[in-house]
């Protein structure tokens, strides 16, 4: 199993229209196959950074995944929106496996 994290750079006057791209990911991530843990948003401190992580199988199903998530309504449609609204400064992905797992298993 990986994670994948998505740390984002969004504009800080803009971060209703990246809550509303996360809810749309929340429909549309777990619709496509994947295991949203959930999108992050500024709170206190950083106003300008953000967070998606996911659980996904392997690189393999992340990109059949990937291509499931483009061709889904509410996918293209999210995708659109942050193009053309421009709220997403930087965008970076990182895969990560959990190497503490089990966790207090003694």
């Amino acid at each position: 199993m990986l994670t994948c994290f998505i740390r984002y750079e969004i504009d800080p006057f803009r971060k209703d229209d990246f809550a509303t791209y996360a809810r749309n990911w929340g429909e549309a991530i777990p619709r496509c196959g994947a295991d949203l843990i959930g999108y992050f948003g500024p709170h206190e401190g950083s106003a300008t950074t953000a967070y998606g992580a996911y659980n996904i199988e392997s690189l393999a199903a992340y990109e059949a995944y990937r291509a499931r998530l483009a061709a889904d309504p509410l996918g293209r449609e999210n995708y659109e929106f942050a193009r053309r609204e421009r709220f997403i400064l930087k965008e970076d992905r990182i895969f990560l496996k959990n190497v503490s797992l089990p966790h207090g298993k003694e």
